[in-house]
């Protein structure tokens, strides 16, 4: 099941980037709200079933990406990076 897998590793990042400490200057996204609105979409998107946009998790997940940016400004860039590595195993 490559979506259930996939759902875990972004329930876990969609937490990561709710916490309310969080520094979004350097990601693309404005706040925390245009970032959970994007996480929530893939994550809908994986509790239907289908296939996501195998893309726009490769970029959400870049080096310099929105989440590693957001991770590092905001203390967890080790969490990313294990989520990270999760992430790359399925795809």
């Amino acid at each position: 099941m490559k979506n259930d897998a996939l759902l875990r590793v972004f329930r876990r990042t969609r937490d990561l980037l709710a916490r309310p400490d969080n520094d979004f200057g350097w990601s693309s996204w404005k706040d925390v709200s245009a970032a959970l609105q994007e996480i929530d979409a893939v994550i809908e998107t994986l509790t239907t079933g289908a296939q996501p946009d195998i893309a726009q998790l490769r970029v959400l997940f870049a080096p310099t990406g929105p989440i590693q940016e957001v991770s590092l400004s905001s203390g967890w860039g080790d969490a990313f990076e294990e989520l990270a590595k999760e992430l790359d195993a399925f795809l």
